[in-house]
């Protein structure tokens, strides 16, 4: 049996405009990290790997967990929402939200684009993405033992969809819920992909962990 621990990073740089100044935690990103990271070693410490993707703030949670990485893994970096927000504003005249309240909003908006081929120019396209998270995912099926794997919101959310069947539609939805340095986990057990756990953070459970529990 394969378990999967999917973790979304730290809060990261949540004034950035662009992905290369969104790529590092904020000082309460790593602090959400060192608070997981010290759960998980009072609870059920041990993993056979742990995987990263090549993007900072995701190898920086990590570390700042108290875990050696055993390997990072290109296919598990984040979309480029900024990217793509750009496009989006250029092709279809939709500004790039200010807040979080504009973002939930904009947010669906841009998968929903993206999913029907309505962005043009961006990085990757989304079969693309599609392919490499669910590589990924498949890949760790076919093997045993426990994997954490740190990565971001839009990986997770992916890896959610294949794992439910879900449409495209509420994969977006998912993406909106998910927390920094929450834990998802995955079973493969009897031939199957099975949820077990999605976005919780009984490291930020305690009530003067509150303001920590953030999800841009």
């Amino acid at each position: 049996m394969a378990e999967i621990i999917l973790v979304r990073h730290g809060q990261a740089n949540s004034h950035a405009t662009d992905d290369e100044s969104y790529d590092k935690l904020s000082d309460l990103g790593r602090e959400q990290a060192r608070w997981l990271g010290a759960h998980l070693r009072d609870t059920n410490p041990h993993f056979d790997a742990v995987i990263t993707g090549t993007l900072s703030r995701q190898s920086e949670t990590a570390l700042e967990m108290g875990y050696e990485i055993t390997k990072q893994d290109a296919r598990l970096d984040e979309l480029s929402y900024f990217a793509m927000a750009t496009a989006m504003e250029a092709q279809h005249g939709v500004p790039s939200p200010r807040d979080p309240t504009e973002f939930a909003t904009h947010l669906p908006q841009v998968i929903t684009h993206w999913t029907e081929g309505r962005l043009e120019s961006v990085p990757e396209t989304y079969p693309q993405f599609s392919e490499r998270v669910t590589a990924v995912v498949d890949e760790l099926c076919d093997g045993n033992g426990r994997i954490l794997i740190v990565t971001s919101g839009g990986v997770i959310g992916m890896a959610m969809r294949h794992a439910l069947g879900l449409e495209n539609s509420g994969m977006a939805k998912i993406m909106l819920q998910i927390m920094n340095s929450s834990m998802h986990r995955l079973h493969y057990v009897h031939d199957m992909l099975m949820v077990g756990t999605f976005n919780a953070t009984p490291h930020l459970d305690a009530p003067d962990r509150a303001h920590a529990r953030t999800f841009v």
